[in-house]
């Protein structure tokens, strides 16, 4: 098995959301917890504080990122840091925060929510499109796994604590129909966390408590994986000029001792390359 290396030593309460901008060549990555956006540019890293918690991106253009917080969809200019709310999101309910989101094919955006304590069915998953923001499923406890199939004919979701990857149909607009069992994880023991598609179609999964970012075929079938040292794996990313580098974020949340390994960023060569990170039109 392949063993991924360290990326970036800044520790990460929860670390989440990497975000690869294809026109800037540069990494994105959340600590929840921290409330902070975190980044390399060339070998100088950033990072970017915030008064509530943020956990998901998509790139808008070269200088501006939509960012997903506790309360709201934001427009960012990564170069000002300056932030211009574009939607609430479970604004009036404190209980909640956002959690796993991606950009889909069509220019949509992706994110879910969850209790900041885990609640059980407290969460939702919703999309942003063409400036309406839609609730696509409720009763999540804790949203995961967004992604698209390449075709952008497929969409992939998880509910964590119920050991499954769902993935639902999409059309042309992007919206989805009745979701589907694409894999059970349960016989494993295992969790989704984050995940992606790469240009093959097959769905990389980073498993909370397993320490490692799992590829599946599109039939569901186990392919191989990457072991990362941080035990609660929680979200990969492709990126790297040939987008053929694997990242991945951790946390030590839930570790009652963590070590230096546990809260970091990891990479590792992928062996296959990823998708394009899609562009969310506003």
């Amino acid at each position: 098995m392949t063993r991924a290396t360290l990326c970036d030593s800044r520790n990460c309460e929860l670390g989440e959301g990497p975000l690869w901008h294809p026109l800037r060549g540069q990494l994105f990555w959340f600590d929840i917890i921290g409330r902070k956006l975190l980044s390399i540019q060339g070998d100088t890293p950033l990072e970017w504080s915030f008064d509530e918690y943020h956990s998901a991106a998509g790139w808008v253009d070269e200088t501006t990122l939509i960012l997903a917080s506790e309360t709201a969809l934001w427009r960012f200019d990564i170069e000002t840091g300056a932030k211009e709310r574009l939607v609430d999101l479970e604004a009036d309910n404190p209980v909640t925060r956002s959690n796993d989101g991606r950009a889909d094919p069509q220019g949509g955006f992706w994110i879910g929510t969850m209790g900041k304590a885990a609640e059980p069915g407290a969460g939702a998953i919703y999309r942003y499109y063409k400036g309406e923001l839609r609730k696509l499923w409720s009763d999540i406890s804790i949203s995961n796994a967004i992604c698209f199939s390449p075709d952008g004919k497929t969409a992939y979701f998880a509910d964590t604590p119920k050991q499954t990857i769902m993935r639902v149909a999409l059309d042309a607009e992007g919206w989805p129909g009745t979701p589907e069992l694409f894999i059970d994880l349960a016989p494993e023991g295992l969790f989704a966390d984050g995940a992606v598609v790469d240009s093959e179609g097959y769905l990389w999964n980073a498993q909370w408590g397993a320490g490692r970012v799992a590829r599946y075929a599109p039939d569901g079938s186990f392919d191989r994986a990457i072991a990362v040292d941080g035990l609660h794996t929680s979200c990969p990313a492709f990126g790297g000029p040939d987008l053929t580098t694997l990242y991945a974020t951790t946390a030590r949340e839930g570790i009652s001792t963590p070590d230096a390994a546990q809260g970091r960023l990891y990479q590792a060569p992928a062996g296959v390359a990823g998708q394009r990170e899609h562009q969310v039109v506003l």
